[in-house]
């Protein structure tokens, strides 16, 4: 199942926006950056709900792009979260970070 960074960037900014994730931005790098072509940015208000958006996003993405994280950086009482699609990069601040 084929999917473009563009739709993957929104399924992953809808399931923040499902987890009550606040100040989503989705930033199009296609002709900015050679790391990724969309970079998600959200916040939340404190560890579990980062834990509840990751999961969302990562189940979101799996089921409607057959997409896994090439990576999750930032766990163990980090203030944010960084999940690698590749093409596609999350970032999850706690709003203190």
């Amino acid at each position: 199942m084929a999917v473009t960074p563009l739709e993957l960037a929104k399924i992953a900014a809808t399931a923040a926006d499902d987890k009550k994730a606040v100040d989503i931005l989705a930033l199009d790098l296609t002709d900015k950056s050679d790391v990724c072509d969309y970079f998600v940015i959200c916040t939340v208000l404190n560890r579990p709900m980062m834990d509840a958006v990751e999961e969302a996003i990562e189940d979101k993405v799996r089921i409607n792009c057959g997409e896994k994280p090439i990576s999750v950086e930032g766990r163990a009482g980090s203030t944010w979260l960084l999940i690698d699609y590749g093409s596609v990069v999350i970032h999850i601040f706690r709003e203190e970070a």
